[in-house]
């Protein structure tokens, strides 16, 4: 471990050790793993809960996720009902989505604290958080919730380098952001077609890509896979099966997206001031 990683993993402690207990808003991915994993290290199994939301906005693999790594943590682990798509102004998908889900969740978060009498509430952005479009970082600053790993100075690239280095299965999992991301701004956002994208998904991951957004487009599915695995969903055999099960689900176009995976790819039509 390089030492300006060691210098940052001491500044994350000694940061978590100011906060006395602390609530984890914990999704089971890899920048909230690796908050859940030192704020336990630091403080003891007594001083850490975490929480996740469940949610038509996340699919049950990652639910499940977040339960088993909570169980080998030894961490006490709530989950709470939330239903984004009943807060106002959410389903319509405006550019702002975010802020209004963040609000709620995190309002929910707060509240849930001051019940265990717990006195911070932190989360697990970074510093690359900063680089793209996030309206729910306004809402995390009106709240006033803490974000450990950005203070400490942590990238991305350092999370998953650290979570390497404690052992943690998480380290190269790959990044998630929930379902709504999938839909262009300005799309309405239903049950019925958060499902179809999740569907979609989650039969692209067991055919054994490693990294899959389903982009919904109306009736037409913008595949978004890795650039060195496009020459493997284009065998014959392969792309039928996709094209297939896509159609039985109810797309009727499916495309592939030739500049390949990359995270917040409906962001690419904003400007730079939203």
């Amino acid at each position: 471990m390089s030492s300006e990683l060691e210098n940052k993993i001491q500044k994350l402690r000694e940061i978590f050790h100011s906060m006395g207990r602390v609530l984890v808003a914990y999704s089971g991915g890899v920048d909230s793993t690796l908050l859940l994993k030192v704020a336990k290290d630091a403080l003891g199994d007594e001083n850490v809960v975490a929480v996740t939301a469940l949610s038509p906005l996340y699919p049950d693999r990652e639910l499940a996720g977040a339960k088993r790594l909570t169980q080998e943590m030894g961490i006490r682990h709530h989950l709470i009902k939330s239903n984004e798509l009943e807060i106002e102004g959410f389903s319509k998908n405006p550019p702002n989505r975010c802020y209004y889900c963040k609000k709620e969740l995190f309002g929910e978060l707060k509240n849930l604290a001051k019940k265990e009498e717990i006195p911070f509430v932190v989360e697990g952005s970074t510093l690359d958080d900063e680089k793209d479009h996030r309206p729910g970082r306004r809402a995390i600053q009106e709240l006033g919730i803490r974000s450990p790993l950005k203070e400490a100075m942590f990238t991305k690239e350092e999370v998953r380098a650290l979570s390497n280095a404690l052992g943690l299965t998480t380290w190269n999992k790959p990044s998630f952001a929930c379902l709504a991301s999938r839909f262009p701004y300005g799309e309405e956002i239903t049950i019925g077609e958060l499902k179809r994208v999740d569907e979609a998904e989650s039969f692209l991951f067991g055919l054994g890509f490693r990294q899959v957004r389903v982009r919904h487009h109306g009736n037409l599915a913008r595949i978004e896979i890795y650039p060195e695995e496009i020459e493997r969903l284009m065998d014959k055999l392969l792309r039928e099966k996709v094209v297939n099960h896509l159609k039985k689900i109810g797309y009727h176009y499916i495309t592939v997206d030739l500049q390949g995976f990359r995270s917040g790819s409906m962001n690419e039509v904003l400007g730079g001031d939203l």
